[in-house]
């Protein structure tokens, strides 16, 4: 039997070598989702950067976002372990909220930089076009552009409003 699950700690839930899986998940979101949101608002500013930086943002962006229910699914499995064993606690269940909160907002972040990168990749074949009839994807890549900056920021308010009160539930009451 290994120590966690003498201890009660993973019975209901996964772990690494005793550690709950999800303070490791939850590292990936905190890391992944603001770097998408800077670099994705960076692409969406300068289309030059997005015709050369395209596929690692896309890349960046996707394993953010398929961080997220990830996280939030294996937080769901401790939070169901703790309140067996101490009861419910009022600042897990925010937390949990806030990242119940991120998953649509994360997932419209994701589809925002896909429609982004095809707009601005139509965008750059319109432009390029020996007789350019039309600014139809032009127009349509300023306007994904506009929203893929105000949901990285949402992203990134998001992102930190829920991983500052997991920290706070976390490490309130230590060291008092």
């Amino acid at each position: 039997m290994n120590p966690a699950e003498r201890d009660g700690v993973g019975r209901d839930m996964l772990t690494i070598d005793g550690i709950p899986l999800h303070p490791l998940l939850v590292h990936a979101v905190v890391v992944l989702l603001p770097l998408a949101a800077l670099s994705s608002v960076a692409i969406a500013l300068v289309p030059s950067w997005r015709r050369k930086y395209a596929w690692p943002v896309l890349g960046v962006t996707l394993a953010g976002v398929a961080a997220v229910p990830v996280a939030k699914q294996a937080g769901e499995d401790l939070m169901a372990t703790l309140e067996s064993r101490v009861g419910p606690n009022p600042a897990i269940q925010t937390h949990a909220d806030l990242g119940t909160t991120l998953l649509p907002i994360a997932l419209g972040f994701g589809v925002a930089v896909i429609a982004l990168l095809v707009a601005g990749r139509l965008a750059d074949r319109e432009r390029g076009a020996e007789a350019p009839t039309t600014k139809t994807w032009r127009v349509i890549s300023v306007v994904v552009s506009v929203l893929v900056v105000l949901l990285a920021i949402g992203t990134v308010y998001q992102t930190v409003r829920a991983g500052h009160s997991g920290s706070e539930a976390v490490w309130s009451g230590i060291g008092s």
